[in-house]
């Protein structure tokens, strides 16, 4: 390989973005970034959509002497960064499977002839052994490793071959290596170091928050309905894109908005390439167009006026979910990111989960991630203090510009209800949906409840003080922190989830967000009176671990147990066993009331946390 240094009367990095790029001041830290490139260090960039990326590596290139290699797996990046910088005066090309073979051959020759300032290059490409030993006899002035987010195994756009793009330092080690992305957690940014990067690359960290961006978050209601109440009212004739969870529902909604005036088309990876790239084509040279799609889209799409993003499904996690409303304003423009979610789609996504073959640890990383982005949505304040922690940032809130700002939801203490449901659940068995658990609780009686002997349990008619939305409220606050969970089988049943007593005493724990239409009942903890054996009830229902689903005890009706022997203790509301295992019950009875700071009591989840 060839080395290269800085040449003397190399132009300035403040020329370049004037002259070439017509921006007369660099913003934030890119000036920073240049210059620790230009100088021959490493780097890892972490920067939103639209804050100015490409510029970070796209000016060092025409600094350096050589060939820089920008390392992307999105073809239509390559291909929009490409014109627009061949269009400004600037040599660059693209090296991907989209080339016919001619144009392939004419793009290597000029390479390696050193006509190139910038070549794009897909990293399956670049990791076959004939484009390295062609880059091994160019002169190099860097390496951008664009989409670095997609080295993580535990990410949502893992590819296999950033994996090995540690070989980059093999075998040109004394070329700098630039990594970017624009989403990236703490995890992930220890795995782009440890795979991509020198230890002694530094960290750039530039600010994730788009103060330009209103987030908006609200529950299902006829939601086709509420996207086009959205549209006409605050974006007729914008530019916007729609994400839907499956292919099928991307078309529908298309369908649906085109009926009703807008102008909209579907993308998702069944359509012909061919229109696929059309509708992409339009999307990027036309005003006023929707595109409903799923999250195939949108990556490395330069649209700098898309107006709002908008979810007509949850997203899978808190990175997918910023990473897509961050296509919105990139002018700097207002910009909305609008959401609507229900029930449904925390459950589909569990039950997703549940089934996937990967690692438990790798599930375990996606239920948190899926945790994180359900308690934002059911977050009561600030949007963004609750957005920007997740990427470990520190914001003060009240920003004025997002719907919890500009409308307060009310707040009310749900413990009590809580714990309400917790127990209903648990007394009717750990099988039966949400809607059906409401029932329980407002007391409507059928056939079902009957032939059960649902209408008999001391959960049956405990919650008439709330209605039916509230209810669904608190569940959804429930599987949200992971207390509920799913059934994996996908019947729409719920299950009792992780332990309440340690997420009790979290001191982050939010109240409800709904509000409390009437008086509260007894008070939870007080001895004698309901609330009190509700909260000893949900305590009995946490200790039950290992298999939930078994449903028959030697000496409890109700109550599941991980061996036989364990877990006998007797919960309110069954009858005092008789005969041989009487005995047995008060010597559990008497251990389980003996005081002792091994079995603290739970007298809360929600808002108040506290042991006795």
């Amino acid at each position: 390989m060839t080395q290269v240094s800085t040449s003397a009367n190399a132009p300035e990095p403040q020329e370049i973005l004037q002259r070439i790029f017509g921006y007369q001041q660099f913003r934030g830290r890119q000036r920073e970034i240049i210059d620790t490139v230009i100088a021959g260090e490493h780097a890892l960039v972490l920067m939103p959509t639209g804050g100015g990326k490409s510029l970070c590596y796209q000016i060092p290139a025409l600094v350096r002497p050589g060939t820089a290699v920008i390392v992307s797996p999105l073809i239509a990046l390559m291909r929009d960064q490409v014109e627009a910088l061949v269009h400004n005066g600037v040599a660059a090309a693209v090296l991907n499977s989209s080339l016919d073979t001619a144009t392939r051959r004419q793009t290597e020759r000029n390479l390696a002839d050193g006509k190139l300032d910038l070549i794009y290059i897909a990293p399956e490409r670049l990791l076959r052994e004939p484009t390295l030993r062609l880059l091994e006899q160019c002169p190099l002035a860097l390496f951008a490793l664009d989409e670095a987010h997609c080295v993580s195994q535990w990410g949502h756009d893992f590819r296999p071959e950033y994996l090995k793009l540690g070989i980059l330092g093999e075998r040109f080690p004394d070329v700098p290596r630039l990594a970017l992305t624009a989403t990236a957690d703490e995890r992930t940014r220890a795995e782009i170091r440890r795979c991509l990067l020198p230890a002694e690359a530094e960290t750039f960290v530039a600010s994730f928050d788009r103060p330009n961006i209103r987030y908006r978050v609200s529950l299902k209601n006829k939601p086709r309905d509420q996207l086009l109440a959205f549209i006409q009212s605050e974006h007729r004739g914008h530019s916007g894109i729609v994400y839907c969870f499956s292919r099928k529902r991307t078309e529908q909604t298309a369908a649906w908005l085109a009926s009703n005036g807008i102008k909209a088309l579907p993308y998702h990876a069944g359509l012909d390439s061919s229109l696929r790239q059309e509708h992409q084509d339009r999307f990027i040279r036309e005003d006023g167009l929707v595109i409903c799609a799923t999250i195939a889209f949108g990556m490395g799409i330069d649209k700098p006026d898309v107006r709002f993003v908008a979810h007509l499904d949850l997203p899978k996690s808190m990175e997918s979910y910023y990473q897509e409303t961050g296509r919105a304003g990139r002018d700097g423009l207002p910009a909305d990111a609008w959401m609507v979610y229900s029930l449904a789609d925390i459950v589909q996504i569990r039950q997703l989960l549940d089934q996937s073959s990967a690692s438990e640890t790798q599930q375990r990383l996606e239920r948190e991630r899926l945790e994180a982005l359900l308690a934002y949505c059911e977050h009561a304040g600030c949007r963004r203090p609750a957005l920007l922690n997740y990427f470990d940032e520190d914001h003060p809130g009240d920003c004025g510009h997002c719907d919890n700002c500009q409308q307060p939801p009310e707040t009310w203490d749900a413990t009590e209800a809580a714990q309400k449901v917790l127990s209903c659940v648990y007394r009717t068995g750990q099988r039966f949906g949400a809607a059906y658990v409401v029932d329980i609780l407002l007391g409507k009686s059928d056939d079902r409840t009957e032939r059960f002997g649902h209408d008999k349990l001391s959960t049956f008619g405990i919650g008439t003080d709330l209605d039916k939305k509230t209810w669904h409220s608190v569940i959804r606050q429930l599987l949200a922190l992971g207390y509920l969970i799913p059934d994996p089988e996908g019947h729409g049943g719920l299950a009792l989830g992780r332990l309440p007593r340690p997420a009790a005493r979290r001191a982050d724990a939010h109240p409800a967000s709904r509000p409390h239409p009437g008086p509260r009942q007894e008070s939870a903890g007080q001895p004698g009176r309901r609330g009190y054996r509700i909260s000893r009830m949900a305590s009995l229902a946490s200790m039950a671990t290992g298999n939930r689903r078994r449903r028959k005890c030697a000496a409890l009706r109700d109550l599941p147990r991980r061996d036989p022997g364990r877990h006998r203790r007797k919960p309110p509301g069954i009858p005092r066993p008789t005969g041989r295992n009487q005995r047995r019950w008060k010597t559990q009875t008497r251990t389980l009331r003996r005081p002792g700071p091994q079995r603290p009591r739970l007298t809360a989840i929600g808002s108040r946390a506290t042991r006795s």
